[in-house]
């Protein structure tokens, strides 16, 4: 276990922990959030498309919004087969991106369309791998899947194939290209990973704990952690496990309440109102998980036609909590 990764350009990722690329979820209100809480090492955006990218407006687009507190920033990219990067690569150099990474193992119906992401073959992926090494000279990482099959031979050929043409960072969700959520992740095969290549590697899926992290930890050998659903239930996780496993001074009692409704404020600073309470009700469909009864929170804000209605839900729900301290 590493205290810290270090990217090319030598930019320090400290404590080696990092929120995933999530549509919808990894925006800047989330990553400010989980900022203020502490423990944070490294953000990832959520994907972008590399056609879109170009023509977004980074001051109003929620994809690119970004204070310069959220740093280290890696931008995930997605394209298909034959698009051409290299107007995305130029737009993230204007956004002054700490790194680029590469979609290749989501499995949603609208990457498998374009035959994007883990859909693309060997001789696809290699190509635009190249293609991107040659656009830039910023740090490039990939977000890979164990595959369709479990085949130690294919995984490990063609992590070796990414780090051949160039690769910076590996981050492997230890999940097949097929499987759900709920399907324990196989941190066993990230270890494999490891010992094949020489680049950082960092593991995903499946951490919603401090016990959690440790277990990844010393099943996958991993240099550091990428968490994705588990910082939307808890903002807070970084703190606990930079705290109790990477021995960082931070401060970890918090209150659900205020740590809600400070999720509300940076939402009104981070986007335009018509962005916000879609952006609320995903939230509180995973924040919602720390309650016994936290479903009826979460209906009570799925139900709600504006921001005034989910804070008067979310009032009432935490006042008959009491606020819910954790300290």
């Amino acid at each position: 276990m590493c205290d810290a990764l270090m990217l090319q350009n030598s930019v320090p990722c400290s404590p080696p922990l990092a929120l995933a690329p999530m549509v919808g979820l990894s925006h800047s209100a989330l990553r400010i959030l989980i900022l203020e809480l502490g423990g944070i090492g490294l953000f990832f955006s959520e994907m972008l498309s590399v056609t879109r990218l170009p023509i977004e407006n980074e001051t109003v687009s929620p994809f690119l919004c970004r204070t310069p507190a959220e740093t280290p920033f890696i931008y995930q990219i997605f394209a298909g087969p034959g698009q051409d990067i290299v107007p995305a690569v130029n737009r993230l150099h204007q956004l002054n991106a700490q790194g680029i990474d590469l979609n290749l193992g989501c499995p949603a119906p609208a990457v498998r369309k374009l035959g994007a992401g883990s859909f693309m073959g060997p001789t696809e992926v290699r190509n635009m791998v190249r293609c991107l090494r040659l656009a830039t000279s910023l740090p490039i990482s990939a977000k890979i899947r164990l595959g369709k099959t479990l085949d130690q031979d294919s995984l490990l050929s063609f992590c070796r194939m990414l780090e051949d043409e160039g690769i910076d960072l590996l981050t492997v969700h230890a999940r097949l290209q097929g499987e759900k959520f709920c399907r324990k992740p196989r941190w066993g095969w990230v270890a494999k990973v490891k010992k094949a290549v020489k680049v950082p590697v960092i593991a995903n899926g499946g951490i919603f704990s401090v016990e959690d992290a440790a277990n990844c930890l010393e099943q996958s050998e991993a240099d550091g952690l990428m968490i994705g659903r588990g910082a939307v239930c808890k903002p807070w996780l970084f703190a606990d496990i930079a705290k109790n496993i990477y021995n960082l001074d931070i401060d970890t009692g918090i209150n659900f309440k205020d740590v809600y409704f400070r999720f509300i404020e940076l939402l009104s600073e981070r986007f335009l109102p018509e962005r916000r309470l879609g952006r609320l009700k995903q939230f509180t469909h995973y924040y919602s998980s720390n309650f016994t009864f936290g479903h009826h929170f979460a209906t009570g804000v799925q139900n709600s036609k504006s921001i005034k209605e989910a804070k008067a839900v979310a009032n009432e729900f935490f006042d008959k909590i009491k606020g819910g301290s954790d300290d």
